[in-house]
């Protein structure tokens, strides 16, 4: 009878332990993953499906931005202090293109001199690189905190012209998030671009630039952008709809909770591209 009374109140507190159990993990989240999140990768590539591909090898390094051209048949590459042209039908090809862009003696000093990182930030890391026109291209570096953009001839893959202060178009930090595009002789990007910064979205060119407010409230908060991209106006539309293009980001969560969170939540943005021409219309 004395076992059959310690058992009895063991059996009641059990479902009170697996609700509690239960309120924890909930409570953890989003400090910690649920156990009912799917984790599997959505492509998986094992070691041997490497076997036989073609490897490109260049004396840069951190290639990070990429411009795919199929119809021309050519993969431009944008690296830590250069730029490559590759032939997509062999990238191994030793007549591969190759423009020289590092950061000069003098720069990467006053880099240091700004307490930077000598093994990774004091360098020119491309960071973008898009089809301007029909004959050029146009890129953008860090050159070691001190951001720099200028124009390439396709062509003969060389610059083509001085370069331009790119402070307002590419991030003075190679690790911060960064997203831009050319969209008829517009340049639109989002990064957070300077030290003390907060992100924000930007109309580079032509000039004056336009960037989203700072608001009180701040309409990004530790903004981190991954992507962009443009949609195109409905054909005939009846309503004058305009071109959109949408950022893709993650940023911490800003929504009402009774704890601080340092969660970090995937959001879209949508900036409506006006001509200047056009906004009388409206």
């Amino acid at each position: 009878m004395g076992e059959q009374r310690s058992v009895q109140p063991l059996l009641l507190l059990l479902p009170l332990l697996l609700l509690l159990a239960r309120l924890s993990q909930l409570w953890a989240f989003p400090f910690s993953s649920s156990l009912d999140l799917d984790v599997t990768p959505r492509t998986t590539v094992f070691s041997k499906g490497l076997l036989g591909t073609a490897r490109f090898t260049g004396f840069s390094q951190n290639y990070s931005t990429f411009l795919l051209e199929e119809h021309a048949g050519l993969l431009y590459v944008g690296g830590r202090g250069a730029l490559y042209a590759l032939n997509t039908s062999n990238i191994t090809t030793p007549t591969n293109l190759i423009i020289n862009w590092d950061a000069s003696p003098e720069q990467k000093k006053q880099c240091l001199n700004k307490g930077r990182d000598n093994q990774t930030e004091c360098y020119n890391h491309i960071r973008f690189l898009q089809r301007y026109n029909e004959t050029h291209l146009y890129a953008c570096g860090t050159n070691a905190f001190r951001p720099l953009c200028a124009y390439i001839d396709a062509e003969r893959f060389n610059f083509s012209s001085g370069f331009e202060e790119g402070r307002d178009r590419c991030p003075y930090d190679p690790a911060k998030g960064f997203t831009g595009l050319l969209v008829d002789g517009e340049m639109f990007t989002a990064s957070q671009y300077e030290f003390r910064s907060s992100p924000d979205v930007r109309r580079n060119s032509p000039f004056p630039s336009l960037r989203t407010e700072e608001a009180p409230t701040r309409w990004l908060l530790e903004a981190d952008f991954v992507g962009s991209v443009l949609l195109k106006e409905s054909i005939n539309s009846s309503i004058g709809d305009d071109d959109k293009i949408y950022f893709f980001f993650t940023e911490r969560s800003q929504e009402q909770i009774a704890y601080p969170s340092q969660t970090k939540v995937s959001r879209v943005a949508r900036v409506c591209k006006v001509r200047e021409r056009e906004r009388e219309q409206y």
